[in-house]
């Protein structure tokens, strides 16, 4: 270990100074770090989507709070399921002077590909307490079917 004499020790300056930076990135994080003013990280709204497959059929749900019917769009195309839409922002309906705001806003497209065995003629959907709920029914052929065999 090298001792320092005690002519070339930091000066009361060097403390201060480093008691400066710490007061300036404390400062930092005390105030918005990211400001959304500054388009620095954009986020895009993504809704959240599960896929659960039952016995008879595939569910998917699709987290859509705040959403209208017709805000939202799915389809299916060569086995795949796309939902898109889009979530408006409340500032369009009126002014109103933020302090923070975190709530996503914007459109989003959702692509999904589709498990074979799926009856892309029965799906049926609905829009209930800001959930969007598909039934996906499987064909006939491709449901479980349970043999007996018998062991001797």
């Amino acid at each position: 270990m090298d001792l320092m004499k005690w002519k070339d020790r930091p000066s009361q300056d060097s403390w201060n100074n480093l008691r400066s930076l710490q007061k300036e990135i404390n400062a930092l994080f005390e105030d918005d770090f990211f400001p959304a003013s500054a388009g620095l990280f954009d986020r895009t709204f993504s809704p959240a989507v599960d896929l659960v497959e039952q016995a008879d059929n595939y569910l998917v749900s699709c987290e859509l709070p705040g959403m209208e019917n017709s805000d939202i769009d799915v389809q299916v195309a060569d086995n795949v399921l796309t939902i898109k839409g889009e979530k408006k922002s409340e500032s369009e309906k009126g002014e109103k002077n933020w302090f923070k705001r975190e709530t996503l806003y914007g459109r989003f497209h959702r692509t999904l590909p589709l498990p074979t065995g799926v009856d892309i003629e029965g799906i049926k959907g609905e829009l209930e307490n800001g959930v969007l709920r598909l039934n996906l029914p499987k064909k006939e052929e491709a449901k479980p079917k349970q043999i007996s065999v018998k062991v001797k």
